[in-house]
């Protein structure tokens, strides 16, 4: 299916690793010219350099989400730099998981208001294009319990009525809002291989909860962020597209 992304301007923030870079990746290869942020200058080069090899237009830069300030200017010039926005992509994320106050501030400071601002920097640009699109990622813990408390679970909770009342309030704009979140994803250098490497118990417990037997891929919950950041989910503004291979019990009506 052509998703008419070809031409569309996209700004993903956390788009060297993982779930972020498979959706830039993603974007690129369906005709999306891609801005991308993180924070280690080296790796945001050559990402942008692997994006540009297909034909696309790539930019990015050096930002910490944490520094809003730093994080609205970056959106800007994103947009100018790629001629406008089309496409907000929130991905980045504290994964906290410690419940000190250190991993509670880092959390609603990267999670919460890192989302915010970025959202609020793009809307400008977002509102002059004929398919603005917004996606926040978010997770299954801030939809069912598992384990103990932690922040990442809270904070993205949180998100999940800013998206709907992000989509209802846009609507009349024709911009669209929704929320992707996924399960257990597993990549090289991610949590699940850390865990898989120091705790290979925990790792095995954690793994045989997901009925199809495995964990999911980055590359698969980008086709679900893609999807709905292209104009062939135009009528889909409000939800939150669970990706989780069936781990959760949970109904969702």
């Amino acid at each position: 299916m052509d998703l008419d992304l070809k031409g569309k301007n996209a700004a993903v923030t956390g788009g060297t690793r993982g779930i972020g870079r498979a959706i830039a990746e993603l974007l690129a290869s369906e005709g999306c010219n891609v801005a991308l942020c993180a924070r280690h200058e080296a790796v945001v080069d050559a990402t942008v350099s692997a994006l540009a090899s297909q034909g696309v237009r790539s930019w990015g830069g050096r930002v910490d989400v944490a520094e809003t300030t730093g994080l609205r200017a970056w959106v800007a010039a994103a947009a100018d730099a790629l001629g406008g926005l089309d496409i907000f992509v929130s991905n980045v994320s504290a994964l906290a998981q410690s419940m000190d106050d250190e991993s509670w501030r880092r959390s609603l400071e990267i999670d919460v208001m890192g989302t915010v601002a970025g959202v609020e920097a793009a809307l400008p640009f977002l509102e002059k294009s004929n398919a603005g699109a917004i996606v926040v990622i978010g997770t299954t813990g801030a939809i069912e319990i598992a384990g103990a408390p932690r922040p990442y679970a809270s904070v993205k909770a949180a998100l999940v009525p800013y998206v709907k009342a992000l989509a209802r309030n846009l609507a009349p704009k024709n911009i669209r809002a929704n929320m992707v979140s996924p399960g257990n994803v597993y990549f090289k250098g991610g949590v699940w291989n850390v865990v898989e490497e120091n705790n290979p118990e925990v790792f095995k417990v954690m793994l045989s909860r997901n009925p199809m037997g495995r964990m999911g891929t980055p590359a698969e919950v980008a086709n679900a962020v893609v999807f709905l950041a292209s104009p062939r989910a135009s009528f889909i503004t409000g939800t939150n597209l669970i990706v989780d291979g069936a781990l959760t019990q949970r109904v969702q009506f």
